[in-house]
């Protein structure tokens, strides 16, 4: 799967959890998920819960500790897959 195939895959599930003051037209990958779209750190672990049911992976503690940006999710997800 190429790293464009995740994102697309993985951009509606980020877009669940947007907070109503950001929309969702903002998100690119470069998006700092906590800081630039507002996302809680609950959000946070639902959107790595969805992510882990999603690609069928695991997200080790050092993974979540690494997570800041989409391209960050997604360099974690190729590597797993």
């Amino acid at each position: 799967m190429t790293t464009e195939e995740i994102y697309v895959k993985i951009l509606p599930i980020v877009q669940t959890y947007l907070p109503e003051d950001v929309s969702g037209d903002e998100i690119n990958r470069e998006s700092d998920l906590t800081g630039e779209l507002n996302i809680n750190s609950a959000h946070l672990v639902d959107i790595v819960l969805d992510v882990e049911d999603e690609f069928n992976i695991e997200f080790a503690n050092e993974d979540m500790e690494n997570l800041r940006t989409l391209n960050d999710a997604i360099a974690i997800i190729h590597k797993k897959l």
